[in-house]
């Protein structure tokens, strides 16, 4: 209007949209060398990604999880402190149409519990750091919807090991 408030917003393609595709891949082919992620984990090593490596990770995760029949609409928990790879697995949520859970590695058995049965929730991407894998999986024995238990970082009887499983 005329002091400069928006009055209409229209967008193109909001049936379609993915962030995913749309927006990580379309950057990623127009400027594939562009630093898109600068990760410093605990010990302050440093890695740097581009979207190229961006788009070909979070392709690599999406069909990982598509392997393990997570769809578009089921909901994945991600707890997963720092590491680089959740940012991988969000976009590839994104990319499949699944639905992202961040959470934090603080919950208690009871917060997972909760959670777990709230949401749906079929699928967990953990922390193999300190004991939240184990306070996870103690939660989702009384949960029979969460069909897959997926550890990065580490491994463990009953789980999938992210980092050897997904590439």
């Amino acid at each position: 209007d005329k002091n400069g408030a928006l009055e209409k917003i229209e967008f193109k393609n909001t049936e379609s949209f993915n962030f995913g595709f749309d927006i990580v891949d379309g950057i990623a082919e127009k400027y594939p060398d562009k630093l898109a992620m600068l990760h410093l984990d605990v010990n302050k090593n440093e890695r740097r990604f581009t979207f190229k490596d961006i788009k070909k990770a979070s392709n690599q995760v999406a069909n990982y999880f598509t392997s393990l029949g997570i769809k578009k609409g089921d909901k994945v928990m991600l707890v997963l402190k720092r590491h680089d790879q959740f940012w991988f697995c969000m976009v590839a949520l994104h990319k499949i149409g699944a639905v992202a859970i961040p959470a934090t590695n603080q919950l208690k058995e009871h917060d997972f519990e909760y959670r777990f049965n709230s949401a749906g929730v079929k699928a967990l991407v953990c922390t193999a750091d300190g004991d939240t894998a184990i306070i996870a999986e103690n939660a989702a024995k009384n949960c029979s919807q969460v069909e897959h238990l997926i550890m990065v970082g580490g491994s463990r009887d009953g789980w999938h090991d992210f980092n050897s499983e997904y590439k």
